[in-house]
């Protein structure tokens, strides 16, 4: 019997969301969607709806690292991707996780709130992702708010940055690319900007803003680049075609309960047309 060769693997860190918009649902069914295989590693446990979340459980870094290192052993990951990750233990254990494999590119989506606006990060959390992380990061994609908050002094100087100041102070931490998305600002389009450690101010894409909000469209575009670098394309090209790939899967996505819509990941299955390589 011939077997198919592997697609590309993506591994994702992330928490569980029951109502499959966010999380961990969201990662796996975005990455399928763009034709790479998901792993996954489960690092909290929530209770959340569309319309919000009432509860995190962290899952135990023993049992983060234990999860993470098995599945490693056995496959070749082709891309990582990071979102909410529950706990400062289990920032500085999946740091120590990615730090052994520095040619694997690194997505980080930095979840500090629901849409709501339900904390998710406490402080050590966010100072484990300045510190551990961001050094380790080939694209952080957080919004004007998770980027305000990251930006901020480790001696918590709260001073009023400028966007592009913010995306600065996250590359001069050690990201080699930010992607700023303009989902929370009041401007007619939605602009998203890509910075460069190497070059700064890379590019700005608008795009048209969608009535409604949107339970994981963060998830969305961060899996999407973690899939688009698994297959291979350069930073600036997957930026671009997953930044269409989630306009797109917002502009079909449904409202299956009493809150936020949901993107629809399989928009391209259901409109007949299979799964695109983008």
């Amino acid at each position: 019997m011939n077997r198919r060769s592997a697609p590309p693997i993506v591994l994702t860190f992330a928490a569980s969301d029951p109502s499959g918009g966010a999380g961990l649902q969201a990662d796996l069914m975005t990455i399928s969607s763009i034709g790479c295989h998901p792993l996954s590693v489960v690092t909290a446990l929530t209770v959340q709806d569309t319309v919000g979340v009432g509860s995190v459980l962290a899952v135990a870094a023993n049992c983060v690292e234990d999860q993470a290192r098995r599945v490693l052993e056995d496959m070749q990951v082709a891309a990582f991707k990071i979102g909410l990750l529950g706990s400062g233990e289990n920032i500085a254990v999946i740091a120590g996780i990615v730090a052994d494999y520095p040619d694997i590119p690194l997505v980080v989506d930095p979840v500090l709130a629901s849409g709501r606006g339900d904390e998710l990060a406490d402080e050590d959390m966010i100072a484990g992702l300045r510190q551990r992380l961001m050094p380790l990061t080939t694209i952080l994609t957080p919004n004007s708010l998770e980027a305000r908050r990251l930006a901020q002094g480790d001696d918590g100087d709260d001073r009023q940055r400028t966007l592009a100041d913010c995306a600065q102070r996250l590359l001069d931490l050690g990201c080699g690319h930010v992607l700023l998305t303009g989902t929370h600002d009041d401007t007619e389009r939605v602009v998203n900007s890509l910075y460069c450690r190497r070059i700064g101010w890379l590019r700005s894409d608008p795009w048209d803003r969608l009535p409604g909000s949107y339970h994981g469209s963060g998830c969305t575009l961060a899996s999407a680049i973690a899939a688009y670098l698994a297959l291979g394309l350069a930073v600036e090209q997957a930026v671009r075609v997953a930044q269409e790939y989630t306009w797109q899967s917002l502009a079909a996505g449904f409202r299956p309960g009493k809150g936020q819509f949901i993107p629809d990941r399989f928009f391209r299955t259901r409109a007949g047309d299979g799964v695109a390589d983008g």
